[in-house]
């Protein structure tokens, strides 16, 4: 009975790996977005955010987990950026440490700027576990919009990712009952609370 229920665990997590290698997302099309949401780590992140904004698809660019130590000059110098583009459209964050600090750093910005929609732009591979994140932390109504950068990850960089995903929805997940049961806590003492007033009322 346990042999049976490990093996149908790893055929589940055999399948679900296969899915997530075989269906990396692809570039976004021509889309028009708020913002452009740019997550370091990568070649050719920061590169396609910029061209998503010179080419007009987004107000403006958020670049998150930047190197403290970076000043905007040297990055505008590195990405040959212009100063007007830097000052107009590009934000740095230098914040996030990991993927889900990016979360954080972004959900604040997308908030302080009311920004109602943002393409996301990451490695093909880290794109869901980037999404599942950002997502978590946004309001259900703004739209991100998934914009890989295509790369060619060997077999070692997906089976890492893929288990850094399972370990993120478990997360999320454990979160959510948290918050749920915090939920049912508030309200059952709010109950409790109005039933003594009402007793001592009467």
């Amino acid at each position: 009975m346990i042999l049976r229920l490990l093996a149908a665990i790893f055929l589940v997590y055999a399948f679900g790996f296969l899915g997530f290698a075989m269906t990396l997302p692809s570039p976004a099309a021509d889309t028009q977005t708020d913002a452009v949401i740019v997550l370091t780590g990568g070649p050719g992140r920061i590169a396609r955010g910029l061209e998503v904004i010179e080419s007009g698809q987004a107000k403006e660019m958020f670049v998150s987990g930047v190197d403290p130590e970076v000043k905007p000059a040297e990055f505008a110098e590195q990405f040959d950026v212009s100063r007007r583009t830097m000052d107009c459209c590009v934000t740095l964050g230098f914040l996030a440490v990991d993927t889900r600090s990016n979360a954080g750093e972004v959900a604040q910005w997308m908030k302080e700027k009311e920004f109602t929609s943002a393409r996301l732009v990451t490695t093909n591979w880290h794109m869901a576990r980037a999404h599942s994140e950002v997502s978590s932390t946004l309001p259900a109504d703004i739209a991100i919009v998934k914009d890989a950068v295509v790369s060619h990850p060997d077999l070692a960089t997906l089976f890492l990712e893929y288990n850094k995903l399972l370990a993120s929805e478990v997360s999320q997940g454990l979160g959510l009952l948290d918050d749920n049961e915090e939920g049912v806590t508030q309200d059952a003492a709010q109950e409790a609370s109005e039933g003594t007033d009402a007793a001592a009322a009467s």
